[in-house]
């Protein structure tokens, strides 16, 4: 009966589980200023919440369509976000890439997955993926 209940108990906490990979490819201290490129079939503003936390980091941000791309942008950071609904919808998966603007050379990326209901919040997940990729001005 202890076996089935520690199983039990284990299993809900995997269940919990999430995963999260960051990598820059170069260093990003001399990136100051950055645009978020705005998705079309992004409903959830995760492009806004990605604009705040770089903001609250000291950093000069930006989002909208790539046809709004505002002068002197240094860094275009890219998402891909995938949502779930399960009686309430919640974030699942969060893809960042960030590459310079004028040459496209890739400057940093940042995956975020977690399949359970019990997930954090976007502006939550934004800042775990961020966090290792900047640190705050």
């Amino acid at each position: 009966m202890k076996l089935v209940l520690s199983l039990l108990a284990l299993g809900a906490l995997l269940a919990g589980c999430s995963s999260l990979d960051t990598h820059k490819e170069s260093d990003l201290g001399a990136i100051s200023r950055i645009y978020i490129e705005h998705r079309l079939t992004d409903n959830h503003r995760i492009d806004e919440a990605i604009v705040a936390d770089l903001k609250a980091r000291g950093y000069e941000a930006s989002c909208g369509p790539l046809t709004m791309l505002p002068d002197g942008i240094q860094a275009i950071l890219t998402y891909e976000d995938r949502w779930a609904w399960d009686f309430n919808n919640y974030l699942i998966e969060l893809r960042l890439e960030m590459h310079e603007n004028f040459t496209g050379k890739p400057l940093a990326t940042g995956y975020y997955h977690q399949a359970s209901a019990l997930t954090k919040s976007p502006p939550e997940v934004v800042r775990q993926i961020l966090d290792p990729l900047f640190k705050r001005k």
